[in-house]
């Protein structure tokens, strides 16, 4: 059986109103606990929050959610539907990908569409390949998602079971970058599925291939956009939760924790005490473990994914070849992936992420004004430049980033930026972040599953760890999934099942009806 928390459970403290913090009020709120969540913002959303600047709408955070029915069963622990309280909107294309080359290339999740777009790119022994990639991506996530990604650990033991060995006969603990190989030989097309472990913190030709489930989550899951912005979903989420009886309590950091013996007790901030039976703690992994008192003890020192640069420009036009989500890599691949995560380097050919939320949402922005979202991976702050270094680094780099943009077409961005705000890995920092990086631990294979920092913690017996340092790992889908774990742990109890649809999605303003039902499990 499952460990939780032992005592009483009746009040529960959640530290932290970001995605996971949200997930696990509602869950824990489904289960009839009494809960209170304790956020230093004056916001919702954490990593996921809101910078409202000269009539721009700015998501500070993530800006892809995929496979939003793992949000929507955190509110359906209440009786409540992420359906009926945000409209989401299927991106298509998911994503455009454009090369060194000059050449581009729309992701569709739909399989046909994606199927004749390869053969128009890269011909029909590609588009081939591409069906095999498809259904080897569908069964991976099959065999993972319930057992692997949407469990509690208490041992590597808990591996032990008739899936490990399924994932194992399906290439999963090969290397990513090989197992994509052996359905497409188009290094273009290989980038597109395997570009996604850099999140993860791992290069692709290091990466195990059981992380090709984040592949399956952008490029046959589908990919969404809340209107009103990512900045909606924890808004829906604070909402669903104050209704279901929460008490929220925003622009309150948390000081410390007051304890008994190896029992929370309290959590105290700067203006009041709260007692309470139990505490699920969110923040990152620095910050918990300073409240806590102590770190657990690991054979090694935890590595940390690569940071992100990332400018936030509102504009007075736009580039009509971006589509909401662009990819544009540079011409090199694996020199990149090693100035990130062994030289320390700033790419010098960089691969960006460029999101245009206003091709969707043109609210988001004053009238005839765009917003765009530049993401550039870089080094964290334990092998790269560290955070003092950023304070000159940061000019000159988006100087820099500007100039490769206008290179690669979007000729005058420069200069048709009205209002704009630059993250570098000094900003992560200064929020709490480990190695100046949002990404926190990196997902090696001693760093995944049940080697990942646990959501127990020896010593306190009634505190629950969420978020992206703990379990399952880093990304939107699972973080929420976090949440609903931490919520377990606590209760002892299964967490509510989506209902796996979406009346209220559009495409274009078109009602979409059904999701398809996800194999086993689902994520985004």
């Amino acid at each position: 059986m499952t460990r939780t928390v032992r005592g009483r459970t009746d009040h529960v403290v959640v530290v932290g109103a970001g995605l996971s913090g949200l997930s696990a009020a509602l869950h824990l709120l489904g289960a009839g606990r009494r809960v209170t969540v304790v956020e230093r913002d004056p916001l919702p959303g954490g990593r996921a929050g809101l910078l409202e600047r000269d009539g721009y709408r700015i998501d500070t955070g993530p800006t892809v959610l995929t496979m939003p029915h793992l949000a929507d069963e955190a509110f359906a622990a209440v009786g409540d539907s992420l359906y009926d309280r945000v409209e989401l909107i299927a991106l298509d294309p998911a994503y455009r990908a454009r090369f060194a080359d000059g050449s581009a290339l729309d992701v569709h999740t739909d399989g046909a569409a994606m199927e004749a777009e390869i053969e128009r790119f890269a011909g029909p022994g590609e588009a081939a390949g591409y069906r095999r990639l498809r259904h080897w991506l569908e069964r991976l996530h099959k065999v993972q998602m319930r057992r692997f990604i949407d469990s509690n650990f208490d041992s590597p033991l808990d591996l032990a079971h008739p899936d490990l060995a399924r994932l194992a006969a399906l290439g999963g603990f090969g290397r990513l970058d090989a197992a994509i190989g052996r359905f497409l030989r188009d290094e273009r097309l290989r980038r597109i599925f395997s570009f996604q472990a850099l999140y993860a913190g791992v290069p692709p030709a290091r990466a195990l291939a059981a992380y090709a489930i984040i592949a399956y989550m952008d490029t046959v899951a589908g990919v969404y956009f809340p209107r009103g912005g990512m900045h909606a979903l924890p808004r829906a989420m604070a909402d669903a939760a104050a209704d279901a009886g929460a008490d929220l309590r925003f622009g309150q950091e948390v000081s410390r924790l007051e304890r008994s013996g190896d029992r929370v007790t309290a959590v105290v901030t700067e203006d009041e005490r709260i007692p309470c039976d139990a505490v699920v703690l969110t923040p990152d992994l620095p910050v918990v473990y300073r409240l806590l008192g102590r770190a657990p003890r690991r054979a090694a020192r935890l590595r940390f994914s690569p940071s992100a640069v990332v400018l936030h420009a509102g504009t007075d036009r736009t580039w009509p070849e971006l589509a909401h989500h662009t990819l544009s890599f540079g011409a090199s691949w694996h020199r990149t992936f090693d100035e990130l995560t062994r030289t320390g380097s700033l790419m010098s050919d960089p691969s960006l992420l460029i999101t245009r939320p206003t091709a969707t949402d043109p609210d988001l922005a004053p009238p005839g004004r765009h917003l765009h979202y530049v993401l550039a991976p870089c080094p964290n702050t334990d092998i790269g430049p560290g955070a003092a270094e950023w304070g000159d680094l940061a000019p000159r780099y988006r100087d820099e980033l500007l100039t490769e943009l206008e290179r690669r077409g979007l000729t005058g961005m420069a200069a048709a930026i009205e209002t704009q705000c630059l993250v570098t890995p000094a900003d992560w920092r200064a929020q709490g972040h480990a190695a100046g990086t949002p990404f926190s631990a990196a997902h090696t294979f001693a760093q995944t599953g049940p080697f990942r920092p646990r959501n127990l913690v020896r010593g306190t017996v009634n505190a629950v760890l969420a978020g992206c340092g703990t379990t399952p790992g880093v990304g939107v889908p699972t973080v929420l999934l976090s949440g609903k774990l931490a919520a377990a742990r606590v209760t002892g109890g299964p967490a509510a099942r989506s209902r796996n649809r979406v009346p209220s999605a559009t495409r274009e303003g078109e009602p979409m009806g059904e999701l398809p039902e996800p194999a086993e499990g689902s994520r985004s």
